[in-house]
C-alpha cells in the first residue's frame, strides 16, 4: 500500500499542486545542498571574505541587516523575499560559498521552498557583520568638578573685590582725621589771638601816659 502511495498517488498530487515543477526542483536542490562542505569552505576563506561581506552588508537595505541580527525563520525570509533574493545575488558576486547555487535555485523556485538553504547562507553571513558598540552615556558626576571650579572662582573674585575695597576705608578715615586735626589747630589759633591783642594794648598804654604829664 505504501509503495502505491509513493509511486502513483504522491507523484499525481505533486503534479496537481506543483504544475510548474518548482517545488520538485527545490526539493532536489536541497538534497544536493552540502552544508558541511560549504561551512568548511567559508571557514577556510574567512579572512578573504570578511571585508567583502562587510561591504555588501553595509550597502544592503535595513530589513536585511535586521534579518542578520535575529534568528532567521522561514516566515521572515518569505516576508522579505525581494530583498533576500537581491542580497543572495550580491553575495554570489563576491563568491561567498553557497550563495551562487542558492541564488540560481531561488531564481527558478522562489524563496519559500528554498528557505532552509537560504537560512543557512544567511546564518553563515551573520558572524561577519560588525557588532554595534553601545553608546556611552555621560556620567552625571562629570559635571560636578566644573560647577565646583566655577563656584571657587566666584568666591575668589568676591574676596579680591573685598581686599581691594578694604584699603580705601582706612585712607578715607585718615583723610577725615587729618581734616579734623587741621580744623582744631585753626580753632586754637583763633582762640589764642585775643590774648595777644590785649598784650599789645597794655604795652601801648604806659607809653601814652608820660605824654599827658
Amino acid at each position: 500500500m505504501a509503495s502505491v502511495w509513493k509511486t502513483k498517488v504522491l507523484p499525481g498530487l505533486n503534479k496537481i499542486f506543483d504544475k510548474d515543477g518548482k517545488k520538485a526542483a527545490a526539493a532536489e536542490f536541497l538534497k544536493s545542498f552540502n552544508k558541511e562542505e560549504i561551512g568548511k569552505e567559508i571557514d577556510d576563506k574567512k579572512t578573504e571574505l570578511e571585508p567583502k561581506v562587510v561591504e555588501v552588508v553595509e550597502s544592503s537595505p535595513p530589513e536585511i541587516k535586521a534579518l542578520l541580527k535575529d534568528k532567521i525563520p522561514a516566515s521572515k525570509i518569505k516576508k522579505n523575499a525581494p530583498a533576500v533574493t537581491k542580497f543572495l545575488e550580491e553575495l554570489a558576486k563576491i563568491d561567498f560559498p553557497g550563495a551562487k547555487p542558492v541564488s540560481d535555485a531561488v531564481a527558478k523556485s522562489g524563496t519559500t521552498p528554498l528557505s532552509p538553504a537560504i537560512a543557512f547562507v544567511l546564518e553563515k553571513v551573520a558572524p561577519f557583520v560588525p557588532k554595534e558598540e553601545p553608546k556611552a552615556e555621560p556620567e552625571p558626576a562629570a559635571a560636578a568638578p566644573a560647577e565646583t571650579e566655577t563656584t571657587s572662582r566666584e568666591v575668589a573674585a568676591e574676596e579680591e573685590k573685598k581686599e581691594e575695597a578694604a584699603p580705601a576705608e582706612p585712607a578715607a578715615a585718615a583723610a577725615e582725621a587729618t581734616t579734623e586735626a587741621a580744623e582744631v589747630v585753626e580753632e586754637k589759633k583763633e582762640e589764642e589771638k585775643p590774648p595777644a591783642a590785649a598784650a599789645e594794648a597794655e604795652a601801648a598804654a604806659p607809653a601814652a601816659e608820660p605824654e599827658k604829664k
